[in-house]
């Protein structure tokens, strides 16, 4: 039976790329040293209450049992996930059990080998279940809830969420071991990553096709644009025209195109940068909810300062910083409110 594992590389991401880069997963905890003297649980619980003196005791039983995990219980043939934080989620298979890189950074030393096989699939494409059950604040957790492992290898494999499946007696699958937090993620979760992943999926449910361009141009025109949206069926290659100024002729003059569905190719682009040059537009902005494949991103980033993308993020992004200046009816149809909350 296959185990799943989510490994957060760093808290702002910032391990994420060489992670992937390099076919690993892990790192952090740069105040311990090599883990491989450990043999059981109980050697990495000493190690870090050693190292950990003046946590409480909640936080070094936290730290135990995700070491523990990343030392002893992650093994080849696992799959493992990386939630990145520009919005899209990559998935493999672990290869080997816990290494020690000494050669490396203090804070990319504790880590398995994985061999990455999809690394930009876009949180669009999870369910609201699944992001919640993945939405933990835990660097390493094995998630469980909502038959989590076989809707994992479905995306992995085909890109999909199936959806909250049963096993063949009608129950949810059940961790296999427990070990504290690490076994129910779901008790310690990121909610300020719940939320916005509940925004998203509000925005897809209730903006869906023409009308998440009718989304967009509210945003723009929330920032001060005047904006005129192409007829259905008719664009050419340009959804919204937006500018600044009564007539919307001033600069920054901007073309945008909006695509709702899958992954945005490479060749849409191209095309998007094509018509700013016909159009004799300042900018290009490729709303692309689905995400963006790798030659996509590399080709945005090519032409930053001519073309942007929006994915699911930043149009949640976009919503949050015009909120207060979208029309009744779109805050109707998304209805939010700002709340202040304790940080734990």
């Amino acid at each position: 039976m296959t185990t799943a594992w989510v490994v957060r590389e760093g808290k702002y991401g910032e391990r994420e790329a060489w992670s992937i880069a390099n076919g690993l997963s892990g790192g952090g905890w740069h105040e311990l040293p090599d883990l491989t003297p450990c043999k059981t649980r109980g050697d990495v619980g000493e190690l870090v209450a050693e190292v950990f003196g003046d946590a409480k005791p909640g936080t070094v039983a936290n730290y135990t049992g995700q070491l523990h995990a990343l030392r002893h219980r992650i093994s080849p043939g696992d799959l493992m996930v990386l939630p990145a934080k520009d919005g899209t989620i990559a998935l493999g298979w672990v290869t080997s059990g816990y290494e020690y890189l000494e050669h490396e950074e203090l804070d990319r030393r504790h880590v398995v080998r994985v061999d990455w096989k999809v690394t930009d699939l876009p949180r669009s494409a999870v369910k609201q279940d699944l992001l919640y059950t993945l939405g933990s604040v835990l660097t390493v957790f094995a998630p469980s809830r909502h038959n989590a492992v076989a809707r994992l290898e479905s995306l992995l494999a085909t890109g999909t969420d199936p959806g909250q499946l049963t096993t063949e007696s009608g129950a949810a699958a059940a961790p296999s071991q427990s070990d504290d937090s690490v076994d129910d993620p779901e008790t310690q979760t990121d909610i300020v990553q719940v939320a916005r992943d509940r925004i998203m999926t509000r925005i897809s449910e209730e903006f869906v096709g023409d009308g998440l361009e009718q989304l967009v141009l509210a945003i723009l025109e929330a920032e001060g644009f005047t904006c005129r949206k192409s007829a259905i069926g008719a664009d050419r290659g340009i959804d919204i025209i937006a500018g600044r100024g009564v007539l919307g002729m001033e600069s920054p003059k901007i073309v945008v195109q909006v695509k709702s569905g899958g992954q945005v190719a490479d060749s849409v682009v191209r095309d998007l940068s094509g018509v700013v040059h016909e159009q004799d537009a300042d900018h290009g902005l490729l709303v692309a909810w689905g995400g963006l494949t790798k030659p996509a991103r590399d080709s945005v980033y090519k032409q930053q300062f001519r073309i942007r993308a929006w994915t699911a993020d930043e149009v949640v992004d976009a919503a949050m910083r015009v909120y207060d200046r979208l029309p009744d009816d779109v805050q109707s149809r998304l209805p939010l409110q700002r709340v202040w909350m304790l940080v734990e």
